[in-house]
């Protein structure tokens, strides 16, 4: 039976309450809070049986207000950069906040990551979630038009984590919304996540420059470190001579995907294994395109739950998503919201274990 709970999690420098919602359903446990609608835990097993927390996060709302690199948080109104925070709309130029640089990031200074949202449970027989709301005013960091934002977490008996984005505006805005948790499959048992095994369902990158924008250029994969249309082990190039691994320190690109949709409009993105757990993770989204991020900016000056240092590489992100800097780049699809539209994005991030030495395989 599928369960929802809800204690307090923390209060806010000003008195609001953060609550904390632990969701139950089939082997999963997962526990989500109101402040920027962040997962804080997600327990799964492995493939003897342990259950072991597999993202990264903290201890305690504090942590999170303080220095979070936007651990287990949804992101907006646009996750990922815009380049010169300049967003062209319908003949007006917006300037949106530059917290990047020159560049916009995840939302600007004060992103949907760093309020607090209105929540509900969700449950049914075979699976328990949380609703969360907001309304992001006319003006929030420079975005045109009051936004009604939702975003639901489900967790269902089959071992699936369901995210559901809903948004819409009374005047044309651009949307972009993605949850940002950093996974570890293997729950710390390894230095990094170098040795977890990754296929990506794409194709093509869309290549940036030296300050992580877009050039426009979608870079084919192949013959490159960015090929993981066979699962590879995520360190196995990571440190190569390519250019645009040195742009990032890493992988922190944004990957085109292709491929058919199932019956609920969802196509397969991508998959992990990590070995010494056999835990695996399957991304199925309706959005255009995955960032795959590496942990990069992970230097160890942050410890996390139980005291666990975060060092380099310790956590990587697969950010379902539109493609970054769409604003400013014609031939992206399109990241507009108009009045009377409704923005709707769907991603289901599927938990499992394989043991043996096998990888997750070719993409077909």
């Amino acid at each position: 039976m599928a369960s929802v709970t809800r204690d307090v999690f923390g209060s806010l420098a000003d008195g609001t309450t953060v609550e904390r919602f632990v969701l139950r359903a089939g082997a999963l446990e997962m526990a989500a809070i109101t402040y920027g609608a962040i997962i804080t835990s997600l327990h799964a097993p492995d493939a003897s049986g342990r259950v072991d927390d597999v993202v990264l996060g903290f201890d305690t709302l504090e942590e999170y207000v303080r220095s979070s690199p936007y651990f287990g948080a949804v992101v907006g109104r646009y996750a990922n950069r815009i380049g010169n925070g300049r967003v062209p709309l319908n003949g007006t130029v917006y300037q949106v906040t530059r917290n990047d640089g020159a560049n916009h990031l995840h939302g600007g200074a004060r992103g949907f990551d760093k309020v607090v949202w209105r929540a509900e449970p969700l449950q049914r027989d075979d699976a328990a979630g949380v609703a969360f709301t907001r309304t992001s005013p006319d003006g929030e960091e420079g975005y045109p038009g009051t936004l009604e934002a939702r975003v639901e977490y489900l967790l269902t008996a089959r071992g699936e984590l369901e995210v559901r984005y809903a948004a819409t505006t009374d005047r044309a805005t651009v949307v972009n919304l993605t949850q940002h948790s950093y996974f570890d499959l293997g729950a710390g048992r390894c230095a990094d996540i170098g040795t977890h095994e990754l296929a990506i369902m794409s194709s093509a990158v869309t290549a940036i420059d030296a300050g992580l924008i877009p050039s426009g250029e979608l870079m084919p994969v192949a013959g490159t470190p960015f090929d993981f249309r066979r699962a590879t082990p995520i360190g196995a190039r990571i440190d190569a001579p390519h250019e645009q691994l040195r742009h990032a320190g890493g992988y922190d690109h944004n990957f085109v995907l292709g491929g058919g949709a199932d019956s609920r409009g969802l196509r397969h993105a991508a998959a992990v294994r990590e070995p010494t757990s056999g835990r695996t993770l399957d991304v199925h989204t309706t959005e255009p395109g995955l960032q795959f991020y590496s942990g990069n900016f992970l230097d160890g000056s942050l410890r996390g739950k139980q005291g666990r240092v975060y060092a380099h590489r310790t956590g990587f992100c697969l950010e379902t998503q539109h493609f970054p800097d769409s604003p400013n780049q014609p031939a992206f699809p399109s990241v507009v919201l108009s009045p009377g539209d409704v923005y709707r994005s769907h991603t289901t991030y599927t938990f499992g274990a394989r043991p043996g030495a096998d990888t997750t395989g070719a993409i077909r």
